[in-house]
């Protein structure tokens, strides 16, 4: 979903049929009905939607399965009031259950709801188009506004935080693993010095900081030169990562066999989990030296993209946060041992 890579540029863009503000279509809207499809067609089927957004994937998927149950996941109270108004819109209402949550709650969520198994998990990685239009929550480097990205508001680190209390080195790890900025020392030095003589709070002067302390040659490429530092924050922030380590395994153990998982990501560390994850269930695990495979050990996943799938052209023309989206999907294929 975005500018900077990242929830729901995808997801969270929402459906512009739907009841609000005219928004982004949903990022890879059709590959991903097409690819959760199967799964979903057969009476009592449950969807798992871990991040929300204003539920484009979802309604499209509600409306193509007309038995198809959605859970959906989202920690941001603004997303599940207009994801719950667009559902009700589209007369889909009784077959929604909107849950606050992160979604490496997955595994409470569902048993807190008696469900057992599910058919189908959805993942829309990074921060939402509703997010990056309100200017309020502080996700933009457009604009000014408070230095926040706090997915959940009342979650207890905003980006003011980690700017002005990490050390140095603190700061430089997170913008070099989570921004993969090249130039995140100098960067946070800049910041130390700053912070000392005035605390951060607004987002505009932290972006005037950022592009002051990357060597003008290198400003004149690659978009906004403080594009990398915001998206380290903000996975800090909400620790993106930290969470999609924890929930795509748990989303896997809760698949039927028969049930699909699509993820969709933004940049190259979502992805990177994503295909590493997927990878290890979709591999024969016989011991080595045995003579032929053991069935205890056979692959439990079946992928079904052929690594990461982009959008086409026209797409990306039509919705440029959809430029550096991925989706990679598998399907379960046995009960574990």
């Amino acid at each position: 979903m975005s500018t900077a890579p990242g929830d729901s540029t995808g997801d969270s863009t929402g459906d512009p049929a739907a009841v609000g503000p005219a928004v982004h279509v949903p990022v890879l809207l059709d590959r991903v009905t097409e690819l959760l499809g199967p799964a979903l067609q057969g009476p009592g089927a449950v969807l798992v939607d871990c991040t929300l957004g204003l539920a484009g994937h979802s309604l499209a998927l509600l409306r193509a399965h007309p038995e198809l149950r959605l859970i959906g996941l989202d920690r941001d109270p603004d997303a599940r009031a207009e994801a719950a108004a667009r559902i009700a819109a589209a007369g889909c209402a009784e077959r929604a259950t909107l849950v606050p949550a992160v979604f490496d709650e997955l595994p409470d969520v569902l048993a807190d709801r008696g469900v057992a198994e599910v058919q189908g998990v959805l993942f829309d990685l990074g921060v939402s188009s509703l997010q990056l239009d309100r200017p309020t929550r502080g996700f933009s480097y457009s604009t000014d506004a408070p230095l926040d990205m706090r997915m959940d508001p009342t979650g207890p680190r905003t980006a003011a935080d980690v700017v002005n209390t990490y050390s140095r080195g603190e700061l430089t790890r997170v913008l070099r693993v989570y921004g993969e900025e090249r130039f995140a020392g100098r960067i946070s030095s800049a910041i130390e010095r700053e912070r000392a003589r005035e605390p951060f709070t607004g987002t505009a002067r932290l972006a005037e900081l950022v592009r002051d302390a990357i060597p003008a040659a290198t400003r004149r490429t690659g978009g906004h030169p403080a594009k990398r530092t915001f998206q380290a924050l903000r996975i800090e922030v909400n620790d993106e990562l930290g969470v999609l380590t924890r929930a795509l395994p748990a989303a896997i153990d809760a698949l039927a066999v028969g049930g699909r998982v699509a993820v969709i990501s933004f940049h190259s560390l979502e992805d990177r989990i994503v295909k590493q994850t997927l990878a290890a269930e979709a591999v024969d695990r016989t011991p080595p030296g045995m003579p032929v495979p053991m069935p205890e050990h056979a692959p439990v996943l079946r992928l079904v993209t052929r690594g990461g799938e982009a959008p086409g052209a026209e797409e990306v023309a039509a919705n440029p946060r959809a430029a550096s989206a991925r989706v990679r999907a598998a399907e379960r294929v046995r009960r574990a041992g």
